[in-house]
């Protein structure tokens, strides 16, 4: 159903482009404007990965430096079947994390430092489960491909204001105005009712590889709660990177309303507890986690049986 949605949020766009295009910069201005959309978007599919790392004072790690948490990546990579990712450690103290990287092969996973305090070690898998199904799902790509339309969209917006589109587009000088205000302001709202759809799908196939829909769901709600709580100074410089999160990192309220781009906290716990249902997981009166998750974590014992100690002990 997710990518179904998708299919149908790309489509729409798609046409609100190709609408545009023709009212306001007729076939030739649609043409110029997504040339240098596409051009702009390629450059960042390729380049994004050390730029969002650069900007967000990540740093890589291996199993020197990270050996507990380097360990958990690959052996969730086992099991979604997928290459392993470089891991990196950003310095803040607010809990996140995100994926980026232009497909599997040349994949990033980010955590910081605050999210390997606050977070139970059975939590941080199912973090970083939920970032490896965003590599998975190609979700880097999808919103290249979005973000090429709905910028090629703005220009389009642009050309009317500035050299008053297609002087037969038979708006008028008001309905010129009109689309030129309204068109950005739709496609931005497609593009970001794709960005927490593909939250939604990340979320169940990340609750899939990890087996437990309870620690994502648990690492959700104190990732929220914190976030609201303590600043992310990097990404409130850099707020065009806010989507990339696994939940917002920007100060503010939090609503799954048309200009967010994240789903709500609670709607995700909500959808992750029916994929517990699924999956036959009893949900644990308190905390919301499954009864077995949870008794597991009591003895001591995550997703992979008995561990050590380690920074989540």
């Amino acid at each position: 159903m997710n990518y179904l949605k998708t299919a149908i949020l790309l489509a729409g766009l798609t046409a609100l482009f190709m609408g545009v295009g023709y009212l306001i910069g007729g076939q030739t201005g649609a043409a110029i404007a997504f040339v240098v959309a596409a051009a702009m978007n390629v450059f960042s599919y390729w380049n994004s990965d050390r730029m969002v790392l650069s900007m967000q004072g990540a740093r890589e790690v291996d199993e020197r430096t990270a050996p507990e948490l380097v360990r958990m990546v690959r052996e969730l990579a086992q099991r979604a079947d997928m290459p392993m990712p470089r891991v990196y450690i950003m310095d803040n103290p607010q809990p996140n994390a995100f994926a980026t990287g232009r497909n599997p092969q040349n994949a990033a996973v980010a955590v910081t430092t605050g999210l390997m305090n606050m977070l139970s070690r059975d939590e941080v898998a199912g973090v970083m489960a939920h970032e490896l199904a965003h590599v998975k799902n190609h979700d880097t790509l999808i919103m290249t491909i979005t973000a090429t339309i709905a910028g090629a969209i703005s220009m389009l917006a642009q050309f009317g204001l500035f050299f008053g589109g297609g002087r037969n587009n038979g708006l008028g000088i008001i309905g010129t105005l009109a689309m030129v205000i309204l068109a950005p302001i739709a496609a931005m709202l497609v593009q970001m009712a794709i960005s927490r759809t593909r939250e939604y799908a990340a979320d169940d196939m990340g609750a899939r590889i990890v087996g437990d829909p309870a620690c994502l769901a648990s690492a959700l709600a104190k990732i929220d709660n914190a976030a609201r709580q303590i600043e992310n100074e990097p990404a409130e410089r850099n707020p065009a990177m806010a989507h990339l999160f696994i939940i917002n990192p920007l100060s503010g309220e939090r609503m799954d309303n048309l200009f967010s781009t994240h789903p709500a906290t609670e709607n995700r716990i909500s959808a992750l507890r029916k994929l517990a249902a699924q999956m036959g997981q009893s949900w644990g009166a308190t905390g919301g986690q499954p009864a077995a998750a949870a008794a597991g974590r009591s003895a001591g014992r995550g997703p992979w049986g008995s561990r050590g100690s380690g920074p989540w002990g």
